[in-house]
């Protein structure tokens, strides 16, 4: 019978503490940049997050912006409404007698 090689280095031990290192890799998704968004005190540090909220800003007063167009709008037509209302009212109580000057 042949006799194994007995290894050069043998690791024993015998202590809880230590245990093998390993490392998963990390899964993302479609459309991942590569990153983690940090959180906490590095989060108010990163461009992009701070980019990304200057752009939502802008989309935000943007909408809010159009929203008070199409009321003024809206308002304009309404007071039309009412002062042709009010000529309306302003003949017919001039042609019922009420005001004859």
């Amino acid at each position: 019978m042949q006799a194994l090689p007995r290894p050069v280095l043998r690791v024993t031990t015998n202590l809880p503490f230590l245990r093998a290192f390993s490392v998963a890799p990390t899964v993302m998704a479609a459309g991942d940049l590569g990153s983690t968004k940090p959180r906490g005190y590095m989060a108010e540090k990163d461009a992009f997050t701070k980019r990304e909220a200057a752009h939502e800003g802008i989309y935000i007063k943007q909408l809010e912006l159009e929203k008070v167009q199409r009321l003024r709008a809206k308002l304009k037509e309404q007071r039309k409404h009412m002062d042709e209302l009010d000529k309306h009212l302003d003949e017919f109580t001039k042609s019922q007698g009420g005001e004859q000057n």
